[in-house]
């Protein structure tokens, strides 16, 4: 390791429940070896073979020699046995296993409805954010146990009801929401400004934004660089571009979910004048079904839903590189990483840090609940992550906003009463439930039996 202060630093203990993830996990190992940081990674996964290849994998980045910081990794047990005096939770994991997403996103189109992604929003969100609170909640009982001093980093979704249950459970807990949705948004403005003044090198943390909303639902209503404000620019290119998109690789949304052309972004920014700051297909997802009524009318804004088959095969294509990653292969640093080693860094007294994250509203988004979850640009630093006033948003954005906000209520109250028939008025009120309330109730009762075994803490006593 080359620098020194990290060497010097007194090591930090990190529980990372989820440790064997081959997504976000791999995109946080190398974003952590780059931060000055000295720091016990222990991790916790139901599978314990994947947090054991991460293991090595975490390690071998370790001891390459080429890195900013001190970061060894360790495989546990039990969550006790990672998160005992932990000084950082990264929660990161799922309930239940691929073969749910199948019933979770496509039992659903057999009545006609559309879901893009399902995790935050959607019928299917319903549904997961079932699957997920009770565990959520036993997490945030252990933390308060074993724990009870950390920083709590949250990356479950839905982020708001995972949230929510967790401060339930633990009210005094220390738990922010990291958010990594802003990430592309800020890289196609970067582009942007970059053909418009024929340069290159401009990036995304070059970008300044004004950021609000709910958590998954999330807008700029300003943007800058250098002083000068880019929402003119970006009406220009959303007038230019509106009909026909503006893609970075020709028809790459036909084959990866995570691409799209922006033609939903443009007609949103030049409906309501704020630009979504999520992906087309998350945003898509939180409006009634103007975008996603069908397969042709998603292809018409050019983007594509996420289905369990691409999930499936990138699991596949992970499990392969994985091999190769625990053999020494070095695990490639991805364009989109996290923010969560800097905002460690931060919270440790590394300096302050702006980021993007979910914390209950407390006066920082002006129109949405108290207490509800919502997205802003925070201060992080040793005392602490201070979220930045944000403003109001415009009202039709906040009608579209509220309807989610009051259905996340009904899902939390579901969880805490244990009444699962207070979760179908929110499945029922969903933007994208199209149903008669007959076929809703059939619907429900079909997507609750397929995942009947992760929903036991329902069931009566």
């Amino acid at each position: 390791m080359n620098n020194e202060n990290a060497a010097a630093a007194q090591r930090i203990n990190i529980a990372y429940i989820g440790g064997g993830s081959r997504g976000w996990g791999w995109r946080l190992m190398p974003a952590l070896a780059d931060e000055a940081l000295c720091a016990m990674v222990k991790m916790y996964d139901t599978d314990k073979d994947c947090a054991l290849a991460n293991e090595v994998i975490g390690n071998n980045i370790h001891d390459n020699g080429k890195n900013r910081g001190d970061i060894v990794y360790l495989a546990c047990d039990t969550p006790e046995e990672a998160l005992r005096d932990a000084d950082f939770v990264l929660l990161s994991f799922e309930t239940g296993d691929l073969e749910d997403s199948v019933s979770e996103l496509h039992l659903p189109e057999s009545y006609g409805i559309m879901q893009t992604s399902g995790e935050n929003s959607g019928v299917a969100g319903i549904i997961r954010a079932l699957k997920m609170m009770p565990a959520c909640s036993e997490y945030a009982k252990l933390i308060r146990s074993l724990c009870p001093g950390a920083w709590v980093i949250n990356l479950c979704t839905p982020m708001a009801e995972c949230m929510s249950v967790m401060l339930k459970a633990f009210p005094e807990m220390k738990l922010l929401g990291a958010d990594n949705s802003t990430f592309a948004c800020r890289e196609l403005i970067a582009t942007m400004l970059c053909e418009t003044k024929g340069v290159s090198g401009i990036r995304r943390r070059d970008i300044k934004t004004n950021l609000l909303g709910i958590s998954g639902f999330s807008w700029f209503d300003s943007i800058y660089a250098g002083g000068e404000s880019l929402m003119g620019m970006f009406r220009e290119y959303a007038e230019k571009y509106g009909d026909s998109g503006y893609e970075f690789r020709i028809n790459e949304f036909k084959t990866n979910p995570d691409a799209d052309a922006h033609k939903v972004k443009f007609d949103l920014f030049l409906r309501y004048g704020l630009i979504p700051a999520v992906n087309d297909r998350t945003a898509a997802e939180f409006c009634p079904p103007w975008y996603t009524g069908s397969p042709k009318i998603m292809s018409f804004w050019k983007f594509s839903p996420m289905t369990a088959g691409y999930k499936k095969k990138i699991m596949s294509d992970k499990a392969a590189r994985a091999k190769k990653y625990m053999l020494g292969e070095p695990l490639q640093r991805s364009v989109t990483p996290t923010e969560v080693p800097q905002i460690i860094r931060a919270l440790c007294g590394g300096g302050n840090f702006i980021a993007s994250v979910n914390l209950p509203n407390a006066g920082q988004v002006r129109g949405i609940p108290e207490g509800a979850v919502v997205c802003t640009n925070a201060l992080v630093s040793a005392e602490g992550v201070r979220p930045v006033t944000a403003g109001e948003l415009p009202r039709d954005v906040l009608g579209l906003s509220l309807r989610h906000v009051y259905n996340r209520e009904a899902v939390v109250r579901a969880y805490l009463e244990r009444d699962l028939d207070i979760a179908f008025n929110a499945f029922l009120n969903d933007p994208v439930n199209i149903c008669s309330l007959a076929d809703s109730g059939e619907l429900y009762k079909q997507m609750i039996a397929a995942v009947r075994k992760n929903l036991l803490y329902y069931a009566e006593e």
